[in-house]
């Protein structure tokens, strides 16, 4: 890992240490801040240049290393496992799965700060994390929440943008229309129409970035309101944190709901830049579109059901198999429903996973959540109950690289428990929690100064001569 480095903060922070074990076994010092610097933008204005050096050095002494080799599948197949992105925030690890900044999940939820002792992390606290490399103080994330707060406001032309689509459409579609008409206050396109110099690119993409993570929370909240609420709005809390205002506007003021909302905004905030989301906000940004249109075109990845739209996918299947076979269903007739599934030509959602090749760390901390407040919940003994049943049956078949549960395999249960039953609506939550790790990296992506994506293309008749050339 060499996501951190010591910087030159001596003046502001001191630090204190804690070894932890980095997916090498070796020794990774994490720096956990202990300053009373409040602000995230003053902090990240000392990080930019010693890493744009950083930068500079890489390709300057490692410019011409090959990171391995492309095969004719890997082009044919999607460009899976094919290196070719830079993404700071977060790395994917087949087996431990994801790290942010170093971190893995069940780290972070012992090192970020939470609402309560003993709580879920706060997903403001993950945001700073991500930004600067370094675990914040309780007090640094507060003063990032009232912020976020400061800058939540709506304008009354988003709302009108979203009531001009039929209430019918989907919550996606209409998120996302929700997030365009966002787009007039940019200003990273105000500064660019005016002239800025391309090293201060980061400082408006930081404000456009900080400003829709802080609103799309509300316009996401309206979305599920205006869809099967009667349109009826709840303002923010001013008393509340980022996970705990957006499950509150969404209608659920449970201290258990809101603790599931800051869990789930944190886990599912960034997974590397290789996914259909993450990818598609970095090669859009690349060509220096502000953060408002590159996340809108990150949400359109989203809603694909190979991406976030399978989390919908999941929660209707498994009441399916309810609605056939009842909710105390043993494990034999759970397999033969697996194989009435997988027979019919369908897949089994939440199962499997493009770079995973374990059970999802993201599932892990989302079963420890129901084993810790809702064991005897019918749809989680079945979520436990296909655990056991679907990994053995993906392995007979012998197709699957990976045959455990991913993400999607665990969230709509939880949400459905506590009341958040809309399976259509789900997909608008993990679009709200990838703000984070998207705009996080954007943000990297401008102070970098990293160049417009341009891959190579080719076709079938290429690489068919090539081929036959390299025989």
């Amino acid at each position: 890992m060499v996501f951190y480095r010591s910087v030159s903060l001596l003046s502001k922070l001191r630090n204190r240490v804690v070894q932890q074990p980095s997916l090498s076994n070796s020794v990774r010092w994490l720096q956990i801040q202990t300053s009373s610097d409040l602000d995230l933008h003053s902090q990240l204005k000392e990080l930019i240049p010693e890493q744009q050096e950083r930068l500079k050095k890489i390709k300057s002494e490692y410019g011409k290393v090959q990171l391995g080799n492309i095969t004719v599948d890997m082009v044919l197949g999607g460009m899976r496992g094919m290196t070719g992105l830079l993404w700071e925030t977060s790395l994917l690890d087949p087996d431990e799965g994801i790290r942010f900044r170093g971190l893995s999940i069940p780290e972070c939820q012992k090192l970020l700060p939470a609402a309560k002792p003993g709580g879920e992390p706060l997903p403001e606290g993950l945001l700073w994390l991500l930004l600067t490399g370094k675990v914040p103080t309780k007090e640094q994330v507060d003063a990032l929440s009232k912020e976020l707060r400061s800058r939540a406001t709506i304008p009354d032309h988003v709302y009108k943008a979203v009531d001009a689509l039929p209430v019918t459409a989907h919550p996606m579609t209409q998120f996302t229309t929700g997030v365009m008409a966002l787009q007039v206050q940019s200003e990273f396109s105000k500064a660019y129409e005016k002239g800025i110099h391309k090293s201060k690119y980061w400082e408006p993409t930081y404000e456009d970035s900080l400003s829709l993570i802080a609103q799309v929370p509300a316009v996401a909240a309206y979305v599920y309101r205006r869809m099967y609420k009667n349109g009826e709005r709840i303002p923010m809390d001013d008393s509340l944190d980022y996970g705990g205002n957006f499950a509150h506007m969404l209608g659920f003021d449970g201290p258990e709901m809101q603790e599931l909302m800051r869990l789930y905004v944190t886990i599912h905030s960034d997974h590397e830049g290789g996914n259909v989301s993450a990818h598609t906000g970095h090669l859009v940004a690349s060509a220096l579109s502000d953060p408002y249109l590159s996340f809108a075109a990150a949400l359109n990845g989203l809603a694909g059901p190979l991406h976030g739209l399978a989390n919908q996918e999941v929660l209707l299947w498994i009441k399916s198999v309810v609605d056939e076979c009842g909710e105390n269903i043993t494990k034999d007739q759970l397999k033969d429903y697996v194989w009435k599934t997988l027979n019919s030509g369908k897949v089994v959602p939440g199962f499997g996973h493009g770079v995973l090749r374990k059970t999802d760390p993201r599932y892990m901390c989302q079963r420890e959540f129901a084993l810790k407040h809702l064991p005897n919940d019918p749809l989680f003994q079945l979520v436990s109950k296909l655990y056991d049943v679907v990994p053995p049956i993906l392995t007979e078949l012998g197709k699957v690289k990976n045959p455990w549960p991913n993400v999607d395999a665990h969230s709509g249960v939880l949400l459905n428990y506590y009341g958040l039953t809309e399976a259509r609506y789900y997909t608008v939550l993990f679009g709200v929690s990838r703000a984070i790790g998207i705009c996080s990296q954007l943000i990297w992506d401008r102070a970098l100064g990293l160049p417009l994506e341009r891959p190579k293309s080719v076709t079938m008749e290429w690489l068919e001569n090539h081929c036959k050339k390299s025989a």
